[in-house]
C-alpha cells in the first residue's frame, strides 16, 4: 500500500509539473542573461508565476546561441549593473520591447540602440535614493571622525600602548559638495543638511533648491570640504573627478563616491591620497569592480565597501515589485513605472 500511494504521488507531481510547463509555455517570456541581486536573493518566485524566466545562465549553450534559439519569443529583459546588455545582444533579438534593470544607472545598456529601434528602458528609480544618501553620509561621518581606523586602533590593543587615538573632525559649518542632484543627491543633501553643512552642488542645469550651483566641478571642489559623488556614469562625466579636482578640493578635503567608480580618475585619485594631496576618501564603488587598488587597502583614511550602498533588504523587496510592474505594464499596454528617459 504505501508503495502503491508513492507510485500514485510521484504520479500526481509528474502531471503537476507537465501541467506548469505547458502554462508556462504561454507566459510572455522574459530575458535573464545573469540572475539579478534580488532574484538570487529570493529566487524567481516573485516572478515565474506572471513570465517565463528563459535563464540563458543555466542554458548549456554559448549566449549567441541561446539567444538565436529564442530570438524571435524574447520582447523582455531582466538585466543588471553586471550584465551587460551590448550592441551584439541588441541585434539577436528582433521582437525585444524593454530591458529592465535592476540598478538606477543605465550605462551598462546600449542606450543609442535602444532608442534608435524604439526599446523602452526602465530602471529602479527612486527605489535605491534613501539606502545610497544613508551610505553615502554614513561613509562621510566615517572618514571625518575616523570611526573605522579607530576600531582598528582599539582591537589591535593600541589604545593601551600608544594612547588616545587622534582627533576626528566635526561635520557641522562644512562645506558639502554634491555632484549630481538627481534623487539621491537630494537625499543627501537633505541629510548633511540637517548636521549643519552647508550644500553647494553641481549637475547637467541648475536646480530650483537653495543650495549654491556650480557649473564647474574644479570651482565646487575649490569651495567644498567634501565631494560626495552622486552623478551618473556617462560619457560626460567618465573620471570627471580628475587630479585638477582634487587638488582644488585640497588636502583637507575628502571624497566620498556612492555613483559609479569610473567617475573618478582613481589612479589619480590613489597617488593623491599616498601623497597627502586630498584627507581622505569613502568608497562604494570602484572603476574595475571587484578589482581594488591594493593602495587604498593599506591606507588608514580610506573607508571602502563593496559595492553595497543601496543593497538592502527592504529596498530589494521593493525593486522586485517594481521590477514585476514594469514587466506587466508591457505586457498590457500600460506606461512603464520607471522609465528611463531621452536626456
Amino acid at each position: 500500500m504505501i508503495e502503491f500511494l508513492r507510485e500514485r504521488k510521484k504520479k500526481s507531481m509528474e502531471i503537476h509539473e507537465e501541467h506548469r510547463d505547458h502554462q508556462s509555455q504561454h507566459l510572455p517570456r522574459v530575458l535573464v542573461i545573469k540572475p539579478p541581486a534580488p532574484l538570487t536573493l529570493f529566487g524567481d518566485k516573485f516572478i515565474s508565476r506572471r513570465f517565463q524566466l528563459l535563464k540563458a545562465y543555466e542554458s548549456s549553450l554559448s549566449l549567441e546561441q541561446f539567444l538565436i534559439s529564442h530570438a524571435h519569443s524574447i520582447e523582455a529583459i531582466l538585466c543588471s549593473g553586471d550584465s551587460p546588455v551590448t550592441l551584439d545582444i541588441l541585434r539577436l533579438l528582433p521582437k525585444l520591447r524593454l530591458v529592465v534593470t535592476a540598478s538606477a544607472g543605465v550605462n551598462h545598456i546600449h542606450m543609442p540602440e535602444c532608442r534608435r529601434r524604439g526599446i523602452a528602458v526602465a530602471n529602479a528609480g527612486s527605489i535605491f535614493s534613501d539606502d545610497a544618501a544613508d551610505a553615502a553620509v554614513g561613509l562621510l561621518i566615517d572618514v571625518w571622525r575616523k570611526i573605522s581606523s579607530a576600531d582598528r586602533f582599539l582591537r589591535q590593543g593600541l589604545w593601551t600602548k600608544i594612547g588616545d587615538y587622534p582627533l576626528g573632525s566635526k561635520l557641522g559649518g562644512k562645506r558639502v559638495g554634491i555632484v549630481g542632484l538627481g534623487n539621491i543627491g537630494l537625499q543627501v543633501a537633505k541629510r548633511v543638511e540637517s548636521f549643519g553643512c552647508n550644500v553647494l552642488y553641481n549637475s547637467r542645469s541648475k536646480k530650483p533648491v537653495p543650495y549654491a550651483f556650480y557649473s564647474n566641478v574644479c570651482q565646487l571642489a575649490a569651495n567644498s570640504d567634501a565631494l560626495i559623488i552622486c552623478c551618473a556614469l556617462t560619457d560626460q562625466t567618465r573620471r570627471m573627478i580628475n587630479r585638477g579636482v582634487m587638488l582644488a578640493l585640497g588636502k583637507e578635503g575628502i571624497i566620498v563616491n556612492v555613483g559609479r567608480g569610473a567617475v573618478i580618475a582613481e589612479n589619480e585619485m590613489v597617488r593623491c591620497l599616498v601623497h597627502g594631496e586630498i584627507a581622505g576618501a569613502g568608497l562604494d564603488v570602484f572603476e574595475n569592480e571587484p578589482y581594488v587598488p591594493k593602495e587604498l587597502l593599506e591606507l588608514n583614511n580610506v573607508v571602502l565597501q563593496p559595492h553595497r550602498a543601496v543593497f538592502t533588504s527592504e529596498s530589494f523587496v521593493d525593486l522586485c515589485e517594481l521590477a514585476v510592474g514594469n514587466l506587466e505594464a508591457l505586457f498590457s499596454n500600460q506606461p512603464l513605472l520607471s522609465p528611463v528617459t531621452a536626456e
